[in-house]
């Protein structure tokens, strides 16, 4: 049986589960919903995922949306061993609590500035957006100094969940090597992964240059 994904371009939680069907070695079928012409909004989409967001997976009879979910469950579903979602109480606590600083910290940081320059058009950013891209690397940094990655000394799925978002935040504000030297180090081990060079460096870039585009089309960018 062939897993459905739903998805949509550039899409850092896409991406995540995209990785995630590679590293289980998930036979699907990528299904692109287009955005422009509202397909996301249409019944047949809104019956599997009210929320309207991206991606959604479909195995056989079991729906289910939002990317972390769908990574705790390929992992589960699919994974030959624990490795990178434990089974052990306490380690997978870890993984559970740095996929919740993913989702809570990291992906709305970046939609703010998606979606002030993508939606709004808007000619300036507010400082305090910035301020708090830094202020989350920083954290990222604190765990980093802790652990080889993010949650443990070995690469989780909260590794691949952070990274989708962190390549695109990295185009908005450049991650300072002498700041935050682990998660330097952490960015460019990811990079390097097979599963990140087919399924989220070139989107990534792609994302890097729309947002260069729209910075131009809005003019200089500033900040308030």
């Amino acid at each position: 049986m062939v897993v459905k994904l739903y998805t949509t371009e550039l899409s850092p939680p896409v991406r995540a589960s995209l990785m995630a069907c590679d590293i289980f070695n998930v036979p699907y079928e990528n299904v692109e919903v287009d955005l422009k012409d509202m397909q996301h909004l249409g019944p047949e989409f809104l019956s599997k995922n009210p929320l309207k967001t991206f991606p959604v997976l479909e195995d056989d009879d079991f729906i289910l949306h939002d990317s972390h979910a769908i990574l705790m469950y390929l992992a589960d579903a699919y994974g030959t061993d624990d490795a990178w979602y434990p089974r052990d109480h306490k380690t997978r606590a870890l993984v559970n609590q740095k996929l919740f600083f993913d989702t809570t910290v990291l992906f709305p940081r970046l939609k703010n500035i998606t979606y002030a320059l993508v939606i709004e058009r808007r000619a300036t950013l507010k400082q305090k957006w910035l301020d708090n891209i830094d202020e989350g690397y920083g954290l990222l940094e604190t765990f980093l100094s802790k652990s080889a990655f993010i949650a443990t000394d070995s690469i989780t799925i909260a590794d691949i969940s952070a990274y989708s978002n962190m390549s695109c935040l990295a185009h908005v504000v450049p991650v300072d090597e002498n700041k935050f030297p682990e998660t330097s180090r952490w960015c460019k081990d990811m990079k390097e992964q097979s599963y990140c060079i087919k399924h989220n460096n070139p989107s990534a870039a792609t994302f890097g240059d729309l947002l260069k585009q729209c910075r131009q089309s809005t003019s200089t960018l500033r900040t308030n």
